[in-house]
């Protein structure tokens, strides 16, 4: 049961992609991005791809651009993390009790994923859900995200719609929404530090009780 394939060239355009970014950029990651923290964590995090400049060239989830900010920022704070910025793979940061993940591996042109590739790697991100322990936490940053989850789990997505702050009990875990954590989204104030604050008080608020 495979949660992650660092050779998946499953997905034609995305690979083709990667080819190209990689020789723009030799020095980039440019493969699909493992999740990162640990396997039996309580908390798991879902984003939507790896960014060009942040985990498509450091390998680690939200490392290296923008939208890793607020997010490490926020695991700081509420102790599912060793430190309150991510640098690099080899900076000695540790997740505790939570992991991050992304419904597609691989770096989308313009951030965007089509379909069929969200399609073709849900099957990582159920077997994913398909481990977490009994009364985990789980987080999509945005729309495509939970709806990414939702069908993982072969649920009816019409029963369970996304809205910032949303809270949906899927039996075995519950699914908290926010909105995801992009520049354009905090620049904008659709998402603002004290909005996201309050989507990790509860997370935590979850799993303490």
């Amino acid at each position: 049961m495979s949660i992650f394939d660092k050779e998946c060239r499953e997905c034609p355009r995305l690979a083709a992609f990667l080819d190209d970014v990689k020789e723009r950029y030799p020095d980039y990651y440019c493969r699909p991005v493992p999740p990162f923290g640990a396997p039996d964590a309580r908390f798991l995090i879902v984003g939507l791809a790896p960014g060009m400049h942040g985990a498509n060239r450091s390998g680690r989830p939200f490392t290296g651009d923008h939208a890793g900010i607020l997010l490490y920022q926020m695991l700081h704070k509420y102790g599912f993390s060793s430190d309150d910025h991510s640098e690099a793979v080899d900076d000695g940061l540790h997740l505790i009790d939570a992991r991050i993940t992304n419904a597609v591996k691989c770096l989308p042109p313009d951030n965007k994923p089509v379909g069929a590739e969200i399609n073709t790697c849900n099957s990582f991100l159920a077997n994913e859900l398909q481990a977490l322990p009994q009364g985990a936490v789980v987080m999509a940053l945005g729309g495509i995200a939970h709806r990414a989850i939702i069908k993982a789990l072969a649920l009816r997505q019409v029963e369970y719609k996304f809205a910032h702050a949303a809270l949906h009990d899927l039996g075995r875990f519950r699914l908290l929404d926010s909105y995801h954590c992009s520049r354009y989204n905090t620049n904008t104030g659709r998402l603002t530090t004290p909005m996201f604050d309050a989507i990790f008080a509860e997370a935590r608020k979850l799993l303490d009780n």
